[in-house]
């Protein structure tokens, strides 16, 4: 055998055994399926220290606190409020601020003093919504935009019961607010708040929706009515009547109120839901008063001590405790005891659920409302009343108020009967100077100091500029007697 011929048996006979040994091991390793997460093309590989190029990098949706914040701001606006001699802002956050900023927050002039918050213009020709406490009693009131315009604003109307109101700037082709929905939010999602605490223009904070639905009793009962969205967003003094909105930066809520031991933000802020906005501001505008729509009947929680006393099947909902006679309720056929657990489609906890989802419709609309009774469940129709039971336009009071005494125009007819040319009348006289004086109520202001008082106009001038540190008051009182009485600013 030639020597070529040896060599290309060995060099077949390694190749063989090559053959042979991976085969074996084949046979004793099992196999294994390998298959990438994704194909190099479609999706890069990088070490977890690598660090994009910013053109690479998109903010996950749901997490873009630019947009939301580039959206909304433009829209919420400065409110600085001035209060003349003696005139007492209700809102809470005045004290807070004179603590802290002494006398930059205390006296704008001679007996006069300053108040601060914020606003939403909610329509581009003017109107903005912002809370009843940032403007109560204020003698001027002068919006600041987002961009530094400046603007003097007067009150549209005002609304205590839910603490919004609606002041009117002169001015089109502003950036109003989009409207977002409140009412299919969920705790946990992420929120911004903007407005100016203690005036920081313009500030955005972010937080969850933590709770809906909140009652935290501070607007103090009766006709109020509390459905409060509860934040984490930070909220501090100068943010009442600001922003709260969803992360497309629509509006879904006008921040009203902070719980906080020290006045500053403590981690649970309150703001009243878009639904019941929309209304309030609609109404105002429309008619200068909100047409409250009522079920007329009692009500209160459902708990587990409720639950006990009156042998419930269920611990939640609201208890009817009292059916007012021809109301809206009574001529729909409830009956005191039933439970109400539901308003339309939408499922009913508690009472602050219930107001805010009668309180969103007008007298005259009709509701369904769900409810138990001796543990059936049952569903009435329901057409809402006005607090007159009736289902009138209900008309705006134009009235002022001074010290604790309310003032109203006069009729033409009682101008007749006194043979006087004008005057305006006390409707209401509560703790304060006037009542201290031995003012009575329906007395009639014609002069102060010598000049003429014909009309509610003439009353706000005069106090909103007062002459001097004490007052002459004339006038007459509706049986005929003259009276005339002295008052210190």
């Amino acid at each position: 055998m030639s020597n070529r011929n040896l060599i290309l048996i060995a060099v077949f006979s390694s190749i063989l055994g090559g053959v042979i040994a991976i085969a074996g091991y084949s046979s004793l390793v099992p196999s294994q399926n390998v298959i990438p997460s994704a194909p190099v093309e479609d999706k890069p590989v990088a070490l977890t220290n690598y660090i994009f190029d910013s053109s690479d990098f998109v903010v996950p949706e749901g997490l873009n606190f630019v947009f939301a914040a580039k959206n909304a701001t433009p829209s919420v606006v400065h409110i600085k409020t001035t209060y003349r001699a003696g005139a007492q802002s209700r809102n809470p956050f005045n004290d807070f601020f004179r603590d802290h900023f002494g006398d930059r927050y205390d006296r704008k002039g001679y007996g006069q003093s300053l108040g601060a918050g914020s606003g939403v213009i909610v329509s581009d020709d003017g109107y903005v919504v912002t809370n009843n406490h940032v403007v109560d009693n204020a003698s001027e009131i002068e919006v600041v935009l987002s961009d530094n315009r400046s603007y003097q604003a007067k009150v549209v109307g005002a609304d205590a019961s839910t603490d919004l109101a609606v002041v009117k700037i002169d001015q089109t082709d502003l950036p109003a607010a989009s409207y977002g929905d409140s009412e299919n939010i969920n705790v946990g999602e992420w929120v911004l708040a903007i407005g100016n605490p203690y005036e920081f223009k313009s500030t955005v904070t972010a937080g969850i929706i933590s709770a809906k639905g909140r009652n935290i009793n501070i607007l103090g009962g009766g006709t109020s009515i509390e459905s409060f969205i509860q934040t984490d967003a930070a909220v501090n003094p100068g943010n009442s009547g600001g922003a709260l909105v969803n992360l497309n930066g629509e509006l879904i809520g006008i921040n009203t109120a902070i719980a906080s031991p020290s006045g500053s933000f403590a981690g649970y802020s309150f703001a009243v839901p878009i639904t019941l906005v929309k209304k309030v501001v609609n109404d105002l505008i429309k008619y200068g008063e909100v047409q409250r729509a009522l079920l007329n009947i009692r009500i209160g929680d459902v708990n587990a001590q409720v639950a006990e006393q009156f042998d419930l099947d269920v611990l939640t909902g609201v208890y009817v405790s009292e059916v007012i006679k021809g109301g809206a309720a009574d001529l729909a056929g409830m009956k005191e005891g039933d439970v109400i657990i539901g308003i339309d489609n939408k499922t009913i906890n508690n009472v602050a659920q219930l107001q805010e989802n009668v309180a969103i419709n007008s007298p005259g609309d009709r509701i369904t409302v769900k409810f138990i009774r001796d543990g059936k469940k049952r569903e009435i129709e329901a057409i809402l009343r006005n607090a007159n039971n009736t289902f009138d336009i209900v008309e705006a009071r134009d009235e002022f108020e001074v010290e604790g005494a309310t003032f109203i125009e006069i009729s033409k007819d009682m101008k007749e009967d006194l043979k006087i040319e004008g005057g305006v009348q006390i409707s209401e006289l509560r703790a304060g100077k006037w009542k201290d004086i031995r003012m009575k109520e329906g007395f009639i202001i014609t002069r102060i100091d010598n000049e003429e008082i014909e009309n509610l106009k003439d009353l706000k001038d005069y106090f909103r500029n007062p002459r001097r540190d004490g007052i002459l008051i004339e006038g007459i009182y509706p049986d005929g007697s003259k009276a005339h009485y002295g008052l210190g600013l």
